[in-house]
């Protein structure tokens, strides 16, 4: 059986530092049936210059520069549109996937006959060193269970393209990526989990400290987006909000 094409799609914006360690994870996957898109969103470091070198001496990676600087959901949607893969994966520019990520999300889609798969994570700091932790995942996410937590990251999602038909990721001030799984699942899908961290996710200091005040609002934001109404929003943005305390208290102690 040929392995389907997957589209891999990168944003990424001045990205020099951990772009070309993002890269090789891909070109170590088991899965070797891929093309990786990186959408350089007018970078002004060496970003541009080391996706070249990779993309020169691999056809399977292609790069695409924006002349402005749109945003990630801008550049990971341009990077839908001018995929040719029947799944689709996104990887940020600082994280890291181990080399069997794609192979065990395909064997769940085999076993499962599944269309959205995702994995646990593992977390690093800016040095590169593991926190303790890992972001453990249930079996199976519905709908329900996604509006009360997203165990999803996005870096770790393997999906058909054919979600996106009519569908792209949404600009403004609100957790894009959210918003895109709870619209997927609203209309019945469930999306499946491989309980292994086979995402590297970069950890920044700033983001540990972050204005909690503006994760409240652009979870607020990601409910209303697909019309689920103010108060019910209000109530599962507080439930998103105890479950991530919860699941960071685990992961950096």
């Amino acid at each position: 059986m040929e392995e389907p094409l997957i589209s891999i799609i990168m944003p990424a914006y001045n990205s020099e530092k951990y772009i070309a360690e993002s890269i090789l994870s891909v070109i170590a996957q088991q899965y070797l049936n891929w093309e990786l898109i990186v959408i350089d969103d007018s970078s002004l470091d060496n970003t541009v210059n080391i996706v070249r070198e990779f993309a020169d001496k691999d056809s399977r990676i292609k790069l695409f520069i924006n002349k402005n600087n749109f945003g990630v959901a801008k550049a990971r949607n341009k990077g839908i549109d001018v995929s040719s893969g029947e799944w689709l994966a996104f990887l940020d520019s600082d994280d890291i996937w181990q080399k069997e990520k794609l192979s065990k999300q395909f064997e769940v889609i085999v076993k499962e006959t599944a269309g959205f798969v995702f994995t646990g994570v593992e977390y690093i700091n800016e040095e590169g060193k593991p926190f303790k932790g890992n972001h453990e995942i249930p079996q199976k996410v519905s709908y329900k269970e996604l509006k009360r937590h997203n165990a999803i990251a996005c870096s770790s999602v393997l999906l058909k393209k054919e979600y996106f038909a009519n569908l792209r990721m949404r600009t403004g001030n609100l957790h894009e990526d959210y918003a895109t799984w709870l619209e997927i699942l609203k209309n019945g899908k469930t999306a499946y989990g491989v309980n292994e961290p086979l995402l590297v996710y970069r950890l920044y200091r700033s983001s540990r400290s972050g204005n909690k005040l503006k994760t409240f609002v652009m979870t607020y934001n990601a409910f209303r987006a697909v019309d689920i109404g103010a108060l019910s929003a209000v109530y599962y943005t507080i439930c998103h909000v105890l479950a991530s305390v919860n699941k960071y208290s685990k992961i950096l102690t």
